[in-house]
């Protein structure tokens, strides 16, 4: 039953962010989104400030602080809000989960069965690569059906 339960959960995060995967998302201007948006809406820093109750200096902060890729989404929000913005946010793999889980448990099994194989090759005892492929597969399949953190 666990096992159904976190294939479900699988699918449907990967589910999820198949959406963002999809969405064409802009390049994030060079200032930041914060300014850009500010700047468009003909904002200044001290209105901003006053909308959120800082300095204007704690605005050019916090524009400074996104550019940089160093503000926290707590900020990021606060500011959002000031803006009547909504603030998106989420991480997409490059790959989906699945394809990811996979490649990481074969390269598991591999680590896994290399001394094996070297040390039967060594004694002449080498299985030939359909049987060695078919070992592989075996062990993959096993690590994907038991328990994930073993593939960390």
């Amino acid at each position: 039953m666990k096992h159904l339960f976190r294939d479900l959960q699988l699918q449907q995060i990967e589910s999820q962010l198949a959406v963002w995967k999809a969405a064409p998302l802009a390049v994030r201007p060079r200032a930041g989104w914060v300014r850009a948006i500010r700047e468009s809406l003909g904002m200044s820093a001290s209105a901003l400030a006053r909308r959120l109750g800082i300095s204007p200096a704690g605005v050019r902060k916090l524009e400074g602080a996104e550019a940089s890729d160093a503000i926290t989404l707590a900020s990021l929000r606060k500011l959002a809000q000031a803006l009547d913005c909504e603030l998106h946010y989420a991480l997409v793999p490059r790959t989906t989960l699945s394809q990811q889980l996979r490649e990481r448990a074969e390269r598991v099994a591999q680590a896994r069965l290399q001394p094996v194989m070297h040390s039967m090759a060594l004694e002449d005892q080498a299985v030939h690569e359909p049987i060695s492929q078919l070992q592989l597969e075996f062990a993959v399949k096993a690590l994907l059906d038991g328990s994930r953190r073993e593939l960390w």
